[in-house]
């Protein structure tokens, strides 16, 4: 018997996610009403059709800058879509906003882990390895505790990786969770090509 999933439920996953509603009625039925497990089925779903989406090329979008209100930091981001019409639209336009405005508060070095050079990759695993090695662990152990440094590093890094600074707003959701919210809501491949952040005196 399929579990009883409720239109609250379903608006719920909708809003974690940017799924369509039946895509969301669909995964609640078959996790037997278990978000988490909803979310990871809309996620392999969504990635299947991201992937087709990632082929098409993006060459619209939006500029957006952010000031905070002490005129001591700022950032500039472009976030390309593949239409004109998209580039337009208020979500899009508040979710480069949002973008902007975590960038400046945030300080991320890189857009996605594509971006970090191999030698700085390199140089930070070394020293979580050595860090590891002299804190007398098991060597399986220790492989582990520097791995999960290096994703720790990235989440503070990287800005796919990075968890939005208004937390409470984004239910503590990862900025490429958004971006792939944001692309599965409007169909279209969604890019954060670029960010420069700016403070007074760095």
């Amino acid at each position: 018997m399929s579990a009883q999933i409720s239109a609250q439920d379903v608006k719920a996953l909708r809003e974690r996610t940017g799924a369509g509603m039946m895509d969301c009625k669909a995964a609640l039925q078959e996790s037997a009403g278990d978000i988490d497990e909803a979310i990871a089925l809309l996620r392999v779903k969504g990635q299947a059709q991201a992937a087709k989406r990632g082929q098409r090329s993006a060459t619209e979008g939006l500029v957006v800058s952010y000031l905070h209100h002490n005129g001591r930091v700022g950032a500039l981001v472009e976030v390309d879509c593949e239409t004109d019409f998209v580039a337009r639209n208020d979500e899009f336009a508040e979710f480069a906003r949002e973008i902007a405005s975590h960038v400046a508060a945030a300080a991320p070095q890189y857009v996605s882990e594509d971006e970090v050079p191999d030698e700085v990759r390199e140089a930070e695993m070394k020293v979580f390895a050595e860090q590891a090695a002299g804190e007398g662990k098991p060597e399986q152990v220790q492989q582990k505790i520097a791995e999960g440094r290096m994703r720790k590093w990235s989440e503070e890094n990287v800005l796919l990786a990075q968890r939005h600074v208004n937390a409470d707003k984004h239910n503590g959701a990862a900025i490429e969770d958004l971006r792939a919210a944001l692309s599965a809501s409007t169909g279209e491949n969604v890019i954060i090509r670029r960010f420069a952040r700016f403070r007074i005196g760095e």
